[in-house]
């Protein structure tokens, strides 16, 4: 087949200049492209050029989301950012939110670190039993069951109290971020159970003074010191002291009741007569007797200016017997002189004829009262002697020479102490008994009961001496202190000082004052005392049980009464604070003092004295000594010269037994201690 020709077809020309006039084609548009990437770029590297690094870390303990205000470039935790002022925003669950202001400078790399609050816990807070007082770092937050009780995060101190069990103490470690948490504890009771009996049954039994059952008896009865008793109609009392630790019981097994003692109830004509049954002193008449049944006891009764009587009594059990005894006196001869003559004379307040120069009087205690008006009365006491005539001598003085010579009421030392007068020979317990009934709850054996008699005026310190002022005399003095309490700052009472330091100090503030020291002293060391001496001294013991217990014509048991325990805040003592420093408490008493407070910090008793029953216990002057129990009235006692250990009367802070914290309860000592401090005294004349 013969090949066809091939036709060439000329292709379409046009000239460069017309194409280029006729369309601007995509050359030009990629040109405007290429510039815009251009300064895109160029802004770009602008902002790389001019931007600085800041680093935000952000503290929690779960992941956090960050923002920040205006044009920043993340890279993980930096952030590329121009200089300036932003709001940098973090938020995580459990936390609070935070919105800071950050300012980036000119640095090239720059921190922030954001710590995010956590979001209180959520605490549930139970006990066993329910309704515990429960306190989250000291402060009350209510009583369990507590649901859903919002607490900071980190550790927290909880305590539970609950009547009649232990505290609880707890340490809680709250999560917080709203996390809920529940506690749940256990409280462990704070008594024990005492079960006893008596043959026979059916005795009363009671705690402290509060009935609590009969026999056979078992008795939950609270941590502590407690003091039981057994009372059965036509039998003894019976008593026993009961240590209790939480959760130790007890069985005193069965408790065989001795028959109950007669009482005679005896009186006498004078009244005031002394009284021995079978030697032992029994008090002044008129009183009630305890007779032991089935055995005859020896009874007698004396007093000074009268014969002395003697009987034999026999009594059958619980029964009961009056008895008065008319004393025969002794008499004496008293002879008056008196000026001016026409004076009025009362012996015993009973008028004597004018003229009348010899009485007959029965040897005891008599007031002789002259007076005559324009005169100052006198009043004198006189004990007639048989067969030693004795002579009243009396000059009245006119009003304004007595007043010019009257006594102050009041005193104060040259370091500020105050002190008061006491006149107790005008007092209604001028004459009374110390120490205390063998039947008396708590009674120690040295607390046996004897008379005195206070006649002499005397200065008591309001006060007991303090820290300060006894470092004006030693310097160099630290009382110290107790598991972390001080016992030295200046106003709490010295403490830490023996009976020799207390008495030099007498006799150095004596001397400060230009008065005749009390105590005699050799070397330093105090050897004896001259009675007649009006320097400064430590209170006798009569002189300070008269000025603690007496109370118009009564002698109080403790300071705020006659019932045990106090009901109200009184003194100074061992209280529920006191525990972990004393070991033992008043249970439910709070005083807000673990050791002593300063001085004064509660009311004063009858006679507008401070502490004379708590804070500390004080040295008394007289040496250590039992009196006898069938001695006569002393007048005045300032016991022996010297001795090894001496007397310390009243309660302290480390006190919370019932027998320590009568009014009665003696100690003694020599050395300093902890508890023991002391106050002034001097005679007025």
């Amino acid at each position: 087949m013969p090949k066809q020709p091939v036709t060439i077809a000329p292709s379409g020309f046009t000239p460069l200049d017309q194409a280029t006039t006729r369309s601007p084609g995509p050359r030009k548009t990629g040109r405007w492209v290429l510039l815009a990437c251009l300064l895109l770029f160029a802004l770009v590297m602008l902002f790389l050029f001019s931007a600085r690094s800041l680093k935000i870390t952000v503290v929690a303990d779960v992941p956090a989301q960050v923002s920040v205000s205006g044009l920043a470039l993340p890279f993980g935790e930096r952030y590329l950012l121009l200089p300036g002022e932003y709001t940098v925003s973090a938020a995580a669950e459990g936390y609070q939110p935070l919105d800071t202001r950050a300012t980036v400078d000119e640095r090239d790399s720059q921190s922030l670190e954001l710590t995010l609050q956590p979001l209180p816990g959520l605490v549930s807070i139970d006990s066993t039993p329910t309704g515990a007082s429960v306190s989250v770092d000291g402060e009350s937050v209510g009583r369990t069951p507590i649901v859903d009780l919002e607490l900071p995060q980190g550790e927290h101190q909880l305590q539970f109290e609950e009547e009649r069990h232990l505290p609880l103490a707890q340490t809680l470690q709250v999560t917080g971020r709203s996390v809920q948490q529940s506690v749940a504890v256990q409280l462990e009771p704070a008594w024990a159970t005492v079960t006893l009996d008596s043959v026979p049954a059916g005795a009363t039994v009671l705690v402290d003074g509060e009935a609590a059952g009969t026999t056979p008896a078992s008795l939950e009865v609270m941590q502590g010191e407690h003091q039981l008793m057994l009372q059965l109609p036509s039998f003894a009392d019976w008593q026993k002291t009961l240590r209790i630790e939480a959760g130790k019981d007890q069985d005193l097994g069965q408790v065989k009741l001795q028959p109950a003692p007669g009482e005679l109830a005896l009186s006498t004509v004078p009244s005031g007569a002394n009284v021995t049954l079978d030697g032992e002193f029994q008090g002044q008449t008129p009183l009630t007797l305890d007779i032991s049944p089935g055995q005859a006891h020896r009874l007698d009764v004396f007093k000074p200016g009268y014969q002395r009587f003697n009987d034999t009594v026999e009594m059958a059990a619980a029964t009961q017997a009056q008895r008065s005894v008319t004393l025969k006196a002794l008499l004496g001869e008293v002879r008056l002189r008196i000026s001016p003559a026409s004076a009025v004379v009362r012996i015993d307040g009973r008028t004597i004829d004018k003229g009348v120069q010899t009485l007959s009087l029965p040897a005891v205690e008599h007031s002789v009262e002259v007076s005559l008006d324009g005169y100052a009365t006198v009043r004198r006491q006189v004990t007639p002697r048989p067969g030693l005539p004795q002579l009243v001598e009396v000059t009245l003085q006119t009003q304004e020479a007595v007043t010019l010579a009257r006594i102050k009421p009041e005193i104060t030392t040259p370091l500020g102490q105050t002190l008061l007068l006491f006149k107790p020979a005008e007092s209604a317990l001028a004459d009374f008994t110390m120490g205390s009934s063998r039947r008396e709850p708590g009674r120690r054996a040295n607390e046996v009961l004897h008379p005195v008699a206070l006649r002499r005026m005397f200065y008591l310190q309001t006060t007991e001496v303090t820290n300060a002022q006894f470092r004006q005399f030693q310097p160099g003095h630290n009382s110290g202190q107790i598991e972390g309490n001080s016992l030295n700052q200046e106003h709490q009472p010295v403490a830490q000082v023996s009976w020799q330091q207390a008495a030099a100090f007498c006799n150095w503030l004596s001397e400060r004052e230009g008065l005749p020291p009390f105590y005699r002293q050799s070397n330093g060391i105090v050897t004896g005392y001259n009675s007649d001496a009006t320097g400064y001294r430590l209170p006798s013991e009569a002189e300070w049980a008269w000025a603690a217990r007496a109370s118009g014509d009564k002698l109080l048991l403790f300071p705020w009464g006659d019932t045990f325990p106090p009901t109200l805040v009184a003194e100074n003592y061992a209280d529920d604070t006191s525990a972990y420093v004393t070991g033992r408490v008043l249970n439910g008493y709070k005083d807000g003092y673990v050791v002593s407070a300063p001085v004064a910090s509660f009311k004063p008793n009858q006679h507008r004295l401070y502490d004379m029953g708590g804070n500390v216990s004080e040295w008394v002057h007289d040496v250590y000594s039992i009196p006898p129990a069938n001695g006569a009235t002393e007048r005045d006692p300032l016991g022996s010269q010297g001795g090894d250990n001496y007397v310390i009367r009243g309660a302290a802070w480390t006190h919370a037994k019932l027998s320590e914290l009568r009014l009665t309860y003696r100690d003694y000592g020599q050395a300093g201690r902890d508890d023991v401090g002391f106050r002034l005294a001097r005679y007025a004349e």
